[in-house]
């Protein structure tokens, strides 16, 4: 039920301290603020999962340094590629429901999608193999047109040639996933933000994760930052991401990420036979395996499957990492473009993997 979902998130954010010792707390929290110094991070929240539950979140340094807002728990950054996983959930949850086909013509929901020389299906959309491309300059990436709709910002790309015919390789593609967006509304008859609050942030207890509006007044969103040549700490560029919500557009607290993981993990939000085809490795034509699933990273850490995202873009630097057999989620949002958080993450899967086989 979603009330309770929210009731137990606003609980476990009260007690963050759960399941992890105080030394373990304190090894996490020297790690974090070792790698804010060197990388000179101003801003970063992590929450983090053990035993399948939300058990810590905590800000760190700086929401906004001009006006010394610390970073707490519930401060609001752009997500970037994070966004990515959880239409991929959006996506699945209509093909659960029998509503769309992952195989089909994406034509079959967004007519006003050119026919390319290969057919391209939401299922190849979902692995980045359709070939579609990703961005070909930095205006591209640091939009500055404000989009009214999915398919208005489909016009970005919609008329160009794929890189690849579909299937040969992996070419990742924030643009697919876009175009996956327009599917979503094509096929449930709901707006993407509409359908994502209903189906996926309300079940999952996901109070302040939507879309990334540069117009609308967002509480505790971060301000976002970047480092110049000099290596000196300065604003990032303005720019407005209502050009790839599916794929980069939202926000949200890095405490709702771990709610999103373990909801998925947990059969809240698709059946587990439908989680396991999400986190299984796409093949090529020529049989090769990416690292990608339908719309999550799949690797082995220490000998175990994990599944997850990172993301980047102007202001922010993003992650995910999940351990699903044990219930391990570490979710990490630094306010920082360009951070290197992989120390975090393997600092943090140590400390919390010892803890799991004492």
């Amino acid at each position: 039920m979603p009330g309770a979902l929210y009731l137990a998130g606003l609980l476990l954010v009260a007690f963050p301290v759960a399941a992890l010792e105080p030394a373990q707390l304190d090894q996490l929290r020297r790690l974090i603020h070792a790698e804010m110094a060197r990388q000179r991070i101003p801003g970063l929240t992590v929450a983090v999962a053990h035993q399948g539950q939300l058990v810590w979140t905590e800000g760190f340094g700086f929401a906004d340094l001009e006006h010394k807002v610390p970073a707490t728990e519930r401060t609001v950054y752009r997500l970037a590629s994070l966004a990515k996983p959880i239409t991929a959930v959006a996506v699945l949850q209509l093909a659960e429901a029998g509503q769309l086909d992952l195989d089909a013509p994406v034509q079959r929901y967004v007519p006003s999608f050119p026919q390319k020389p290969w057919p391209i299906t939401p299922r190849l959309l979902l692995g980045h193999l359709a070939g579609i491309r990703h961005y070909r300059s930095m205006e591209e990436l640091h939009n500055t047109r404000h989009y009214t709709s999915l398919l208005a910002a489909l016009e970005q790309f919609k008329d160009d040639p794929l890189v690849s015919p579909p299937g040969v390789r992996f070419v990742y593609s924030t643009y697919g996933y876009v175009l996956l967006g327009a599917i979503v509304e094509a096929a449930s008859r709901q707006s993407f933000a509409a359908y994502l609050q209903q189906h996926i942030f309300a079940p999952a207890g996901m109070r302040d994760t939507q879309v990334d509006d540069v117009y609308r007044l967002i509480p505790r969103r971060a301000r976002g930052y970047r480092l110049n040549a000099t290596g000196e700490i300065e604003n990032c560029v303005w720019a407005d991401n209502s050009n790839k919500i599916p794929g980069g557009g939202l926000v949200g607290t890095a405490a709702d990420l771990v709610r999103f993981a373990l909801s998925v993990r947990n059969g809240a939000l698709l059946k587990p036979e439908t989680v396991e085809q999400m986190w299984t490795r796409q093949r090529l034509r020529n049989g090769q395996l990416t690292h990608y699933g339908l719309g999550w990273s799949i690797e082995d850490w220490a000998g175990q499957r994990t599944v997850g995202h990172s993301g980047g873009q102007p202001g922010v630097s993003t992650g995910l990492i999940m351990l699903p057999e044990p219930g391990i989620v570490v979710v990490v949002l630094a306010n920082l473009e360009r951070a290197h958080l992989a120390p975090i993450f393997t600092g943090a899967l140590k400390v919390l993997t010892l803890s799991t086989t004492r």
